[in-house]
């Protein structure tokens, strides 16, 4: 039984490196945000299959707060390269005066 998990860890890891070169290699720099996020949410995966495999169930709290900040971390980047500043509201949130 541990061994299909050994191999989930490998399989993780193998597709950190295609979105770590996706990342790298990326024509915009919308491709390089989608890489960096499907990284992190690989890098969860990875930290709940070492949790399993170590016998930690903490490492899913661990896991799950990873995600938020990823979540979180991806939409201020894009944000911060649209409007340049992560303290403007966007157009469609103001309202009429």
């Amino acid at each position: 039984m541990i061994v299909i998990y050994v191999i989930t860890a490998l399989a993780i890891i193998l597709g950190m490196f295609f979105a770590m070169g996706r990342g790298v290699s990326g024509p915009t720099l919308y491709d390089r945000v989608l890489a960096v996020n499907a990284f992190g949410g690989m890098t969860v995966l990875m930290i709940a299959v070492l949790g399993f495999l170590m016998s930690r169930p903490d490492f899913l709290d661990i896991a799950l707060v990873y995600a938020l900040i990823n979540f979180i971390g991806t939409i201020a980047v894009l944000k911060f390269f649209e409007y340049q500043d992560l303290g403007k509201r966007s157009s469609f949130s103001e309202t009429p005066k």
